[in-house]
């Protein structure tokens, strides 16, 4: 089922998100329904909060990009991508390395509103998947990048924090019609 996703300005996207304890058909039901409501927003990920659950569970899609990561490991071996997508994952645990990168980044919950944002070229991330294994997941481009952008929504925080001073400023008009619009609603 294709969920309405929340808007910048709705107070869930800052809410820090519980451990999940348990994995319940519940669980699998709402991620199932978070995947098809990414798919539908053409996004490649989607965290709980952005549909409105303070859940610390996320979904991602990077198998139809160009170029989604240069490697994947999965508990220390080499590991093909279409076996892991679409991931998803509960209670994220990220390191990244020293490297960064910058690159252009979007939002579902910020229609219309992309720009560079510098963040860990490597993740190395400890995720529960929901058949209940713990996996340490490497990787690089795109992906390191969903992941640490969903796991940022999982604790309250938004792309546009992470986003310059210079860059915030120039779409300061553009998120203030739209924090205008979700208000009005």
């Amino acid at each position: 089922m294709i969920r309405e996703i929340v808007l910048y300005g709705d107070p869930v996207l800052r809410v820090k998100c519980p451990p999940i304890t348990e994995i319940t058909p519940e669980l699998h039901a709402l991620a199932a329904d978070m995947v098809e409501t990414m798919e539908a927003a053409e996004g490649v990920g989607l965290a709980a909060p952005q549909i409105g659950e303070s859940l610390r569970i996320a979904v991602i899609d990077v198998s139809g990009a160009e170029h989604p990561c240069t490697f994947l490991k999965v508990d220390g071996a080499a590991a093909k991508l279409e076996d892991y997508m679409p991931l998803k994952f509960t209670n994220p645990e990220l390191s990244m390395g020293k490297a960064k990168a910058v690159m252009n980044e979007g939002c579902l919950s910020f229609p219309d509103v992309r720009t560079e944002i510098r963040r860990g070229d490597l993740v190395k991330a400890k995720l529960t998947l929901l058949d209940g294994r713990t996996i340490l997941l490497e990787t690089d481009g795109l992906l390191s990048r969903a992941i640490q952008h969903e796991t940022d929504h999982l604790n309250g925080i938004l792309f546009i924090d992470r986003a310059t001073p210079a860059a915030k400023l120039s779409l300061k008009k553009k998120i203030h019609k739209m924090w205008d619009e979700y208000a009005a609603e």
